[in-house]
């Protein structure tokens, strides 16, 4: 059983509100017209602490009880398929296939963050296109419904490691891994970055503080040319994560920026 949260906020403060929430534990965000829901397991709900964040944003919300079947038949009503210019298209499996994109993912999520919905896993989408992942080896650190990981695989990685520490999330990105066909990618549950694969491409869409816990774990899976791609990041983050990131042995490259979110592109320092 999962509790749901819906509210209501301006774009600022609804991403705020997100990224507060998804540091505290909360997964599935999913943007529906005006309205934002995101969902918890009931016996790691803390309402005094729900309740102070939205009273901090003066954000009114609604608590529901919400089992598994009943959240992916709401989520059937409403998801559409996410399209990041002719390079890929997210859609579920009852949607059709769409013409002039490079690559196709079919996701059915449960209770897992990441349909491309999301403006971090769009940006680390559009982060991915820049790079040739043919015949590297990723790993794609907090995996979610393995959008990132089976991506990686249609790309032409040799090798892709996906991890991530949510059961739901692992059992959720075996079975779109496989309707991908795409069931030899790695799959470990995990709470931290794997430092005994070396990779050619890190791929970490999580939050700040998994990510800057991790920083010296994801530099340990790095040789010289790796490349890293770092979100799940607000723009006010920024700062912070970018001089934890060069403290931790990178370089960062570049920075793309949508609705108030970052993805940060690195290197490791020559």
């Amino acid at each position: 059983m999962y509790k749901t949260v819906t509210f209501t906020a301006t774009p600022a403060d609804k991403d705020m509100i997100t990224a507060i929430l998804l540091h505290e534990g909360y997964e599935g965000a999913e943007e529906r017209g005006n309205s934002t829901s995101i969902s918890i397991p009931s016996n790691d709900f803390n309402e005094e602490m729900l309740s102070q964040v939205m009273q901090q944003f003066t954000t009114e919300y609604s608590i529901t009880d919400v089992t598994q079947q009943n959240w992916n038949a709401d989520w059937e009503q409403s998801f559409e398929p996410v399209k990041v210019g002719d390079f890929a298209v997210i859609r579920a499996h009852f949607h059709e296939p769409i013409a002039g994109v490079v690559h196709d993912v079919v996701v059915t999520p449960k209770m897992s963050f990441g349909t491309g919905h999301h403006a971090t896993t769009y940006l680390m989408i559009e982060g991915m296109q820049k790079l040739d992942l043919a015949q590297k080896t990723v790993i794609d650190f907090g995996t979610g419904t393995g959008v990132l990981a089976i991506l990686a695989h249609k790309m032409g990685a040799i090798k892709v490691l996906a991890t991530d520490n949510d059961e739901w999330s692992i059992n959720n990105a075996a079975e779109n891994f496989a309707a991908n066909g795409c069931e030899h990618i790695q799959l470990v549950q995990t709470e931290g970055m794997p430092t005994s694969v070396k990779a050619d491409v890190i791929l970490a869409n999580i939050n700040l503080n998994v990510i800057i816990a991790n920083l010296t774990h994801i530099r340990t899976a790095c040789h010289q040319d790796t490349q890293v791609l770092f979100s799940g990041l607000l723009q006010g983050d920024e700062p912070l994560i970018s001089e934890k990131i060069v403290a931790a042995g990178f370089e960062v490259k570049n920075v793309q920026h949508k609705n108030n979110w970052i993805c940060i592109s690195a290197t490791v320092t020559a």
